[in-house]
């Protein structure tokens, strides 16, 4: 039978993912529009952001935090840019913005030592095989896999390397270990729900010291600087960013911030999403034509939670109509209202991806899926029945 009630918040995107519960415009009302963000009040807001975002997650109090542009992507590249170069670099990639940064690495920055790990969708490669005496970069989680490293314990607390880190879908839903992590990037579209284009850079002493010590030999854009005369510009981690931020944007990620301040912080926030990940597993258990892309749970992400379909018959058709199929799925479930921008990303196996972090309910989720399996029993049976 065809569900009649839908979610709350129809918003299962994996970025720009779903504000928190009860968001309205409303909560944008004391920004200070029209005023620069050089003003005192601008300053005030923006260091009011890294002061929260430190408090929330843990960060040491001798690591800094940055508020960049471009977003996560912008954080990333400013970090390969200014830090890469000096020892060979050990690039892992399972989807596709880890594949995107070993591109990056080989055919924009030219770096002629470098070992690439690769593993398919809905896995990870050997982490044991990775030398962090060399610098790294990796994803926390694959957004677009549905896969995460476990843990930490692969990476030497005595490593001579820098460990860059992609967390943009992890950080605020899954556990940091600061002390392994040299750069942790990330933008606060994703498990915050915030406004897009502004990206966090969190840096380690360590990476300082090498921001201070090494001058990459290429040419550095502005917009990537972070030293003047060998030293750290320390107003660009006390929100005295490189470029125009927009203040809206800098009151959403408060609203935010207050919002998981209210709810009980980083352990609150990780609860939720680990929650709504036990829901869509839950479901998993008991539908027979859904699967986890992520075969693994201990390297399942709880935020970006990606699908492969099973089913018998669908597997006897081709590539093509699977996708087919698969975004027919997606896209009924759009028309009803009840689920938006649930598509696999456009490089993943055909599939589902559906946002599970912390700003989704659970309950929506739990409707969600007596809708998925309407929707694809109705797929199913149409085309049996042609």
């Amino acid at each position: 039978m065809k569900p009649t009630k839908k979610p709350k918040n129809s918003c299962f995107s994996s970025g720009p993912c779903a504000k928190r519960p009860g968001w309205t415009i409303e909560a944008l009302k004391d920004t200070p529009v029209g005023r620069s963000h050089r003003s005192k009040i601008g300053k005030a807001k923006l260091k009011e952001v890294i002061d929260r975002t430190r408090a929330i997650l843990g960060v040491p109090a001798e690591y800094k935090i940055g508020i960049v542009p471009a977003s996560d992507t912008g954080a990333v590249e400013m970090a390969m840019w200014s830090l890469l170069g000096e020892r060979g670099v050990d690039a892992l990639a399972w989807e596709s913005f880890g594949s995107g940064w070993v591109s990056d690495i080989q055919k924009q920055l030219k770096l002629e030592d470098v070992r690439v790990f690769k593993a398919a969708y809905g896995e990870i490669p050997n982490l044991s095989e990775v030398d962090t005496d060399r610098d790294v970069i990796f994803t926390w989680n694959g957004t677009t896999s549905g896969a995460k490293v476990p843990n930490g314990d692969w990476i030497k607390d005595n490593r001579k390397g820098l460990t860059i880190c992609d967390a943009t879908s992890a950080v605020f839903a899954m556990e940091l270990p600061w002390n392994k992590l040299d750069v942790v990037t990330y933008s606060w579209q994703k498990v915050m729900g915030g406004e897009a284009a502004h990206g966090i850079i969190i840096l380690s002493p360590r990476a300082v010291q090498r921001l201070e010590s090494y001058t990459p030999s290429w040419p550095m854009p502005k917009i990537f600087l972070m030293t003047k005369g060998g030293k750290l510009i320390d107003g660009i981690f006390v929100g005295e960013t490189i470029n125009t931020p927009s203040m809206l944007c800098v009151e959403d990620a408060l609203d935010g911030l207050k919002w998981a301040e209210k709810l009980g912080g980083l352990q609150a926030l990780i609860e939720r999403s680990n929650e709504n990940l036990s829901t869509l597993a839950k479901w998993v258990d008991r539908t027979p034509w859904i699967d986890f892309l992520a075969k693994n749970a201990d390297i399942r992400s709880n935020t970006s939670v990606c699908f492969k379909i099973i089913d018998k018959w669908y597997l006897s058709l081709s590539e093509e109509e699977q996708a087919e199929k698969a975004k027919q799925l997606a896209s009924i479930l759009e028309k009803e209202g009840v689920a938006y921008d649930i598509g696999a990303y456009r490089d993943a196996p055909p599939g589902l991806r559906i946002w599970a972090g912390a700003t989704v309910e659970k309950s929506d989720l739990e409707i969600l899926t007596t809708w998925l399996d309407w929707a694809f029993s109705e797929i199913k049976e149409q085309a049996q029945a042609a």
